[in-house]
């Protein structure tokens, strides 16, 4: 897919707004397609990307599977990265996970948004199901991109999207329900990754599903 997107260009870089598998779990394959492409990460887990530590990274816990792969730069919030021939903006939007970063280019409004906002809501609050209060965090970087007032999204999971006013305003609602019953945010959690990890398996019986 990314060698017909480019039409025999090299990829020069990849970029992870943040470090979940479903985000991540691709850059072993692409380092190795394009050995000189150049990744950047959120910083936050850095030191567990280079000494490899699945626990650490989430995947082990959550029982997914990522690749190990290596980083070469660090896309620092409060900095700028020239994407094309434009500046944009990193910004931390802790929540959904602690080290996430978004990217806002503030020429045409445009924001990558990772798993911080979607059309219809946003992704699970992993802090949360570990423990941690995050649930202020969440409605933190919702805030943050209210200011930001982007005309476009682009979301870590489903299709591109103007409405941004509307989308803050379902993601607080979900939000709102999830800090009222935990327990309805963790049961969403489970299946969130009950799914991910079928479509990593694709086909299983129900012996061994029951016994994962």
């Amino acid at each position: 897919l990314v060698q017909a997107a480019l039409g025999g260009r090299p990829l020069e870089r990849i970029l992870n707004t943040h470090l979940h598998s479903d985000h991540c779990g691709g850059n072993a394959a692409l380092q190795a397609a394009w050995p000189a492409a150049q990744t950047a990460i959120a910083p936050g887990q850095a030191e567990h990307v280079r000494h490899w530590d699945a626990h650490a990274l989430s995947y082990t816990p959550t029982g997914q599977e990522c690749p190990p792969f290596r980083f070469d730069t660090l896309l620092q919030p409060g900095t700028d990265i020239v994407l094309g021939d434009r500046p944009w903006q990193v910004h931390a939007a802790p929540g959904h996970d602690p080290h996430s970063i978004v990217l806002f280019e503030p020429q045409d409004a445009i924001l990558i948004s990772a798993d911080a906002l979607w059309e219809n809501g946003f992704g699970v609050v992993f802090p949360e199901l570990e423990g941690e209060a995050a649930f202020a965090e969440v409605a933190a970087t919702l805030d943050l991109i209210e200011r930001l007032a982007p005309r476009t999204v682009i979301p870590g999971h489903g299709a591109v999207f103007t409405d941004a006013p509307r989308a803050l305003e379902v993601a607080r609602r979900r939000l709102d329900g999830f800090a009222r019953a935990p327990a309805k945010h963790a049961l969403y959690a489970a299946k969130v990754l009950l799914k991910y990890k079928l479509l990593e398996w694709q086909q299983i019986t129900l012996t061994d599903l029951s016994a994962w």
